[in-house]
């Protein structure tokens, strides 16, 4: 598998600050409002400054299965990704592609894209969506099961019955990201008693409807290993697993956000991101 190629930083590990939910026992909740922002329910949030090491130097030794994510060399045929008919018939398939010969899968199925930026006085603020320097993971183990029985309510049941992850891809269309950049968390790192489940509502739209599901949020833990791939560019991507049936899998959740780099000039560009979603199912679909 190629892996990308980067600059790397002399100041190794850089200080990031992330939020963290504090476990008070309560079932946190949070709420899309009619604004696009997210209203909090039951949430305690501190946030907690980290050692986040430079990935590049060692970027051959992290692995989606062993580390819950890795850095790779993708060129896409995209012209404009803000083109949501390219996206849906160029990137998607390119991405499904990238994903099936990562992992194996014998099925890959992307079935969501997300935009982000960190610029809020663009016009991109408008419709995209904000850079998130909250600590979490999109998926938990039971709205993992649950997302293939919304999509695939026909073969749920059987598709089910073998092992599937959720496997996400981020890229920067601004390159090079220098604002907000992307830290992942070890998988090795994370204990189960970190994660923390909150419920997520999304309003209905048009065209949809209200959607209730839930991600994993966590408690700051000391023994977090935090790593990021500075000045990512346009062409690398970062693939990352949020979800893995398999319970004997050591990397099963891989938690992430962004945060502010203190080695970026301060003229630096802000980040424009975009992220998509895919099941990958191993076995007989």
């Amino acid at each position: 598998m190629p892996q990308a190629n980067g600059t790397s930083r002399t100041r190794d590990p850089v200080p990031g600050v992330f939020t963290y939910v504090v476990n008070d026992g309560r079932r946190p909740v949070a709420r899309n409002n009619e604004q696009g922002r997210i209203d909090y329910e039951n949430v305690i949030l501190e946030e907690h400054e980290v050692p986040i090491h430079n990935a590049r130097p060692n970027q051959t030794s992290f692995s989606l299965e062993q580390n819950g994510f890795q850095l790779l060399k993708h060129v896409s045929a995209v012209s404009d990704f803000r083109d949501e008919t390219q996206l849906n018939t160029v990137y998607h398939p390119e991405m499904e592609a990238l994903i099936k010969s990562v992992t194996g899968a014998a099925r890959v199925h992307v079935f969501d894209h997300t935009l982000r930026t960190g610029d809020e006085g663009s016009e991109d603020a408008s419709w995209m969506r904000e850079t998130v320097n909250h600590v979490h993971n999109d998926y938990t183990d039971r709205s993992g099961p649950q997302r293939v029985r919304d999509l695939f309510p026909d073969e749920a049941e059987e598709l089910l019955q073998h092992r599937f992850a959720v496997i996400q891809v981020w890229r920067g269309i601004r390159s090079p990201v220098e604002k907000s950049p992307l830290a992942m968390c070890d998988a090795g790192s994370i204990s189960t008693e970190d994660l923390i489940v909150m419920e997520r509502s999304r309003p209905a739209g048009p065209g949809s409807t209200k959607r209730v599901g839930e991600l994993y949020h966590l408690s700051f833990n000391a023994d977090h290993r935090w790593y990021y791939f500075p000045n990512m560019t346009s062409d690398e991507v970062l693939i990352f697993k949020t979800f893995d049936s398999d319970l004997g899998n050591s990397a099963r959740f891989t938690a992430h956000a962004a945060f502010e780099d203190p080695t970026c000039r301060p003229d630096a560009p802000e980040r424009v991101s975009i992220d998509v979603r895919a099941f990958a199912f191993f076995g007989s679909p």
